[in-house]
């Protein structure tokens, strides 16, 4: 049957490689065949046309022979010539030689080098049959010359080259000098003589030299290297054709390069890979060998990822690349003359093994913080995909301290080789493994961290240390936080220092020490430069600003925690902006690559702060503020525009429209009833139905919290009716304040005393009859409280009007007034708040006062 493919399947076997797969194993087999095939074919016909010659024309030939014989003859002979396979193979042959010659003539380099892996699928096919003929030694060495002469052309010249031809040029560049390797002895003997090389063809064929070595596919090249060797029970692994395979360690890097070359390919069998390479490690004698194989063995592992269905590493592949990152740390620390490192030259003499010179170092191309990045990352995204209310999560999360093991003992490798190299890219290494060790820390608690650095030190060999972190030196947690931000301080710079500096600014929130917190967090001007910063760098400033928010409220200092969380809070996306969900609307205009890469940046769930109590601390917060404010701004018609937190106040007036209100269901509702209590001047009721929410049980001291709650329940009751029942009183004793409000008489003379001194209460303190004497003002008609209310609104049109003649005339407003000085009613605005900004209480006052804004008329009312 291979007799009638074979015309017709010389074209689409030059064309196409996966073809050339597929027949490769049977065409050595054919090609005797249609050699005789092809001489059978034409002695029959010379038979057949000497037999038709001796009996002369029959029947109706005979006229049609006599019409046009010289036309016939030709179409006889036109039919009558056969060509074997290996001439027509070699026609093509110098077809593609010829088309790369002329593509030469003109530089297309596109063309050369779509043409060159033709030639080389083309040689694969005659050199099954024969040697290597001498025109394709003629064409390789030719190109390999006039591409030196191309690239030193182009280092002259000033004049850049095409796309196209650029891309060509590296391919060839990159493919040419592992090709012409193998055929290098016919090379040199063409350039020695490239006259005489035809010339002695005809004596090589009489004496035939020992021919190079044939290209073969990948699979018959692994097939040359194996031995038939049975094991004990009398198996052995059977290859392609036949033949039984065994690794041997002659053969070790030979392999190895076969699967370099085949990732990123299509069709790759990386599990199989993965097996040939674990029996490479059984044969591997020198630690070169093993060093290479756990590269080449560990990437692999990770390719396995990219193209799996669930996105992320299985738990077995990644323990097991785990384990063999472990032992490669291990055969670099025994064999200091080897050092992995980025930027190294690769070996390619794949039949001689490396050998270092005595007291110098042999660098392998390869890079161990990136290996443990990749492990870092591939946790992560399997901790985001599991459900974090399941035993497998707790499992998968106790992975991470044999990941910290391997990030400090990576640290402690690239500190000893970053002795005796001092540069920039050795200096990044050491950067980003402390940072990736920063980022496991820092937001633990201290007992977690101290259990974690514990049990890694212990697996780590006592004979190695740190420059950085001396083992023993670091005597607790927050030291060792703080050496390692200290470090990166004074070596790194951009993200990587902003990172330190957030980092540090969350361990301290953590632990209570919100002062040197909010420090910090106003001295790096993080708050006017973060939208510079990529899209994780903001969402860990954004967890910062909650936790130092959290620290506040921890502390009792409740206007502080209002102010910080209420740019986070207030706008209703506290899942997105801390990375902790998605939100998805109805109308939502996000592609699913933008949602693919939201879902990317999640944290795991052990990462997370919980938004319930977030949300519970800052309408806790909003209730202590509004609440007297509310109470403040009842009796004045000038103070009604004030609001501290819009959220707390929409919450509020949605619970008052209702029609019926039943007890408190969640959190929400229990911080919005106990509002109501308080502001009805109910505190014991408010505090009991505050400290019931069972949301504070999850706090680290929640009996502290709760007397905390108390106390501020009590005082912002006292601020409460003193502010609603002050117009009522003449005088009042401390005394029955202190009765009705179960506080001291000192602490309740220093809230007035407060209220006096930021004009919060019109009132003064009689010390010797322990009373507080209220001042009555002069109360405002009906007639002036609406020329109150109309010049608020007027002035508001004011400043309406303006922001839209501003935006429609583009600026022209601003720079008239510029030149003519402001107009009429110039009253200036300041600027807002900067993205995420960590605003600082105002100083001298707290929210409320009796301020006017009435202008003139406040003016003449106030004297």
């Amino acid at each position: 049957m291979s007799r009638f493919f074979h015309g017709g399947a010389s074209d689409s076997e030059s064309s196409s490689s996966d073809e050339e797969e597929l027949y490769s194993d049977r065409e050595e087999e054919e090609v005797s065949s249609e050699e005789e095939s092809s001489e059978e074919e034409e002695s029959a016909d010379e038979e057949e046309s000497s037999s038709e010659e001796e009996a002369g024309p029959r029947g109706a030939s005979a006229f049609l022979r006599d019409a046009s014989e010289s036309e016939e003859s030709e179409d006889e002979e036109r039919v009558t010539v056969v060509k074997s396979a290996k001439d027509k193979r070699l026609e093509e042959l110098e077809g593609t030689i010829k088309l790369i010659e002329n593509a030469e003539k003109i530089g297309d380099w596109a063309v050369i080098s779509t043409e060159f892996d033709k030639l080389n699928r083309q040689i694969t096919k005659v050199t099954q049959s024969g040697p290597v003929p001498k025109i394709y030694i003629k064409a390789i060495a030719d190109l390999e010359d006039f591409l030196n002469e191309t690239i030193a052309k182009q280092k002259v010249s000033t004049k850049k080259m095409n796309a196209s031809n650029a891309k060509g040029l590296n391919a060839v560049k990159q493919r040419i000098k592992k090709n012409n390797k193998e055929y290098q002895t016919e090379i040199d003997k063409y350039r020695e003589n490239k006259d005489g090389y035809f010339e002695a063809a005809e004596e090589q064929e009489a004496a035939p030299a020992a021919a190079p070595r044939p290209r073969v596919n990948r699979v018959e090249r692994l097939e040359t290297l194996a031995v038939s060797t049975p094991d004990e029970e009398g198996f052995a692994t059977v290859g392609r054709g036949g033949k039984t395979l065994q690794y041997t360690p002659e053969s070790i890097l030979k392999h190895l390069r076969l699967i370099i070359e085949s990732r990123g390919k299509k069709n790759t069998d990386r599990v199989e890979q993965i097996k040939t390479m674990e029996k490479l490690l059984e044969v591997a004698q020198s630690p070169y060998q093993r060093i290479r194989i756990y590269l080449t063995l560990i990437s692999t592992r990770f390719d396995l990822s990219s193209h799996s269905a669930s996105n992320y590493m299985s738990s077995e592949q990644w323990n097991s690349a785990e384990r063999e990152l472990t032992t490669l740390i291990s055969v670099l620390e025994e064999n200091r003359d080897y050092i992995v490192t980025e930027g190294a030259e690769e070996w390619e003499d794949d039949d001689k093994q490396p050998q270092p010179a005595p007291g110098e170092a042999l660098h392998i191309p390869g890079s161990i913080v990136s290996f443990v990045e990749r492990l870092d990352d591939e946790l992560t995204r399997s901790l985001q995909h599991i459900d974090p209310h399941t035993a497998e999560y707790i499992e998968r999360l106790s992975d991470e301290q044999k990941l910290y093991n391997n990030i400090v003992r990576a640290q402690l490798y690239v500190e000893e080789l970053g002795k005796s190299d001092k540069s920039e890219p050795r200096q990044d290494s050491i950067n980003r493994i402390v940072m990736r060790r920063l980022e496991h820390v820092y937001f633990k608690p201290s007992q977690v961290v101290s259990i974690l650095e514990e049990a890694t030190w212990k697996a780590i060999p006592e004979h190695l240390d740190s420059v950085i972190t001396p083992r023993g030196k670091i005597s607790d947690v927050p030291t060792l936080v703080q050496t390692l931000c200290n470090y990166l301080f004074q070596n790194s710079d951009g993200i990587i220092k902003a990172r330190a500096m957030l980092c540090q600014i969350f361990f301290l929130a953590l632990h209570d020490h919100y002062y040197r917190a909010r420090d910090l967090m106003l001295m790096s001007h993080l708050t006017e430069n973060i939208a510079n910063f990529d899209v994780s760098t903001q969402i860990l400033f954004n967890r910062t600003l909650v936790q130092i928010g959290l620290c506040a409220f921890r502390a009792g200092l409740i206007y502080e925690a209002q102010n910080t969380l209420g740019e986070i809070c207030g706008s209703g996306r506290q899942k997105e902006l801390l990375a902790q969900g998605i939100i998805m609307q109805r109308y939502s205009t996000v592609s699913p690559e933008q949602e693919k890469l939201e879902r990317q940046r999640q944290l795991p769930f052990h990462m997370h702060i919980n938004l319930e109590l977030l949300e519970c601390i800052y309408l806790t917060s909003s209730m202590f503020l509004e609440v007297p404010l509310m109470a403040q701004t009842s009796s004045s018609p000038e103070m009604k525009r004030r609001i501290i937190s819009k959220t707390f106040r929409r919450m509020l007036d949605y619970n008052e429209r209702q029609v019926f209100t039943g007890p408190p269901e969640n959190t929400r509702d229990g911080v919005i009833m106990s509002a109501k209590f308080l502001a009805a001047g109910d505190w014991k009721k408010a505090s009991s139905l505050l400290n019931s929410i069972k949301i504070w049980d999850l706090m680290a001291q929640p009996d502290k919290i709760k007397a905390m709650l108390a106390q501020q329940i009590q005082e912002e009751g006292l601020r409460t009716y003193l502010f609603t029942y002050a117009p009522f009183y003449d005088t009042l004793s401390i005394a029955t304040l202190a009765e009705m409000f179960e506080l001291s008489e000192k602490k309740i003379s220093s809230i007035i005393s407060r209220m006096i001194s930021h004009d919060e209460l019109a009132a003064a303190l009689d010390q010797v009859n322990n009373a507080i004497v209220f001042r009555k003002g002069v109360e405002l008609s009906r007639l002036q409280s609406q020329i109150v209310t109309l010049a608020d609104k007027s002035m508001s049109l004011l400043e309406s009007n303006e922001k839209t003649l501003e935006q429609r005339t583009q600026g022209m407003a601003n720079a008239f007034q510029r030149e003519h000085g402001p107009g009429r009613g110039g009253r200036g605005r300041g600027g807002g708040q900067g993205r995420g900004g960590l605003r600082l209480p105002q100083q001298g006052r707290r929210p409320g006062g009796q301020q006017f804004s009435g202008g003139a008329l406040g003016s003449a009312i106030k004297a």
